[in-house]
C-alpha cells in the first residue's frame, strides 16, 4: 500500500492525518455560521487579532512538539537496534557523559525560550489597548449575565438563556438568550467584568476570549470583531448548580447599525436602572430552576 501511494502521496496523507487531528487548515475546513459542529476539531474561525495569533502560536508550538516526538522516536529505535543484546552483548560501563550532560540541559532550555518569546507576546498585547474606542461590561450572576454600556448613559440589560420552549426556529439550544449583546465591528473595545456572588468567566472562543469575572474585583482585556456575524460562548468557570446555562450571544455588525442600534436600545432599557431591576431578573431565574 505504502509503496503505491510514494513519498509524496506518503506526506500528504500524514499532514491531512495531523490537519484533521490538531486544526491545521481550520480556516477553510469549517463553515462560517460560527456555531459548533458535530465531530469539530480544531479551533473556531478567528475573527479578531488576538486569535490569530494564539491560533499561529499553538500551530508554531505544534510544529515544535512534533519535531521533538519524532526526534524521541527515531532516538529510542535507534537506542533498540543499536544496542540489543544481540549486536551489543556486553554493554558498556560507561555512567557519565559531560557532552550528553550538557546538551540534554542546554538544547530543553532553548526550545523553551523560543517557545516563551511569542507566548509572552501574546499574552501582553490581549492584555490590554491603549486605543480603545468603546468600553463594554459583562457582570456575571447565578445563573446569567448582565451587560453594560459605560459609554451610552450606563444602559444595561440581563441575558438569561432560552429554555427548549422559549426556542425559535434556528436558535441553538443552550447557546441562546432572551437579550442579544450587539456590538460594532472593526472597534477596538475595552472589556471589564465582574461578577456579584462566585467566579464566572466570561468566554467567547472566536474572539480569543476567556476572562474571569471575580466579585470584588474589575478585570480587564480587550477584543476586536474583524467580521459580522452572531458568535456563541458560555461561562467556563464553574459556578454553581446552572453552571451550564450562562451562555453567551453577541450580535457584530457594522458600525452604522450600532449606532442605530444603541439609539433604540437606550430608550429600550432605560427602566433597567431602577433599583429592583436585577432583583427581577434573578426571581425569573430562580423560578426556572424550581421548575
Amino acid at each position: 500500500m505504502w509503496t503505491k501511494l510514494g513519498r509524496g502521496g506518503l506526506l500528504a496523507a500524514m499532514f491531512a492525518l495531523a490537519a484533521s487531528v490538531t486544526g491545521f487548515g481550520y480556516g477553510a475546513a469549517l463553515a462560517k455560521d460560527f456555531l459548533p459542529h458535530d465531530w469539530q476539531t480544531g479551533f473556531p474561525e478567528a475573527v479578531s487579532p488576538v486569535m490569530k495569533q494564539i491560533v499561529d502560536f499553538h500551530d508554531f508550538v505544534f510544529a515544535i512538539i512534533v519535531m521533538i516526538s519524532l526526534f524521541v522516536v527515531c532516538l529510542l529505535a535507534f537506542v533498540i537496534v543499536r544496542f540489543n543484546a544481540t549486536k551489543n552483548p556486553e554493554p558498556s560501563t560507561t555512567t557519565h557523559s559531560t557532552t550528553l550532560e550538557i546538551a540534554w540541559t542546554v538544547i530543553p532550555i532553548i526550545i523553551l525560550v523560543v517557545i516563551a518569546i511569542p507566548s509572552f507576546k501574546i499574552l501582553y498585547y490581549q492584555d490590554r489597548t491603549e486605543d480603545a474606542e468603546m468600553t463594554f461590561k459583562a457582570i456575571g450572576n447565578q445563573w446569567y449575565w448582565t451587560y453594560v454600556y459605560p459609554d451610552y448613559d450606563d444602559m444595561e440589560f440581563d441575558a438569561i438563556y432560552l429554555t427548549d420552549d422559549e426556542l425559535e426556529e434556528g436558535q441553538p439550544r443552550l447557546l441562546s438568550t432572551d437579550e442579544t449583546v450587539v456590538l460594532p465591528t472593526n472597534t477596538n473595545i475595552r472589556f471589564l467584568t465582574t461578577a456579584t456572588d462566585v467566579i464566572h468567566a466570561w468566554t467567547l472562543p472566536n474572539i480569543g476570549m476567556k476572562m474571569d469575572a471575580v466579585p470584588g474585583r474589575i478585570n480587564e482585556t480587550w477584543f476586536r470583531i474583524e467580521e459580522e456575524g452572531m458568535y456563541y460562548g458560555q461561562c467556563s468557570e464553574l459556578c454553581g448548580t446552572n453552571h451550564g446555562f450562562m451562555p453567551i450571544m453577541v450580535k457584530a455588525v457594522s458600525k452604522e447599525e450600532f449606532d442605530v442600534w444603541i439609539e433604540e436600545a437606550m430608550e429600550e432599557y432605560a427602566h433597567n436602572k431602577a433599583p429592583d431591576g436585577p432583583v427581577l431578573a434573578a426571581n425569573r431565574v430562580a423560578g426556572e430552576i424550581s421548575d
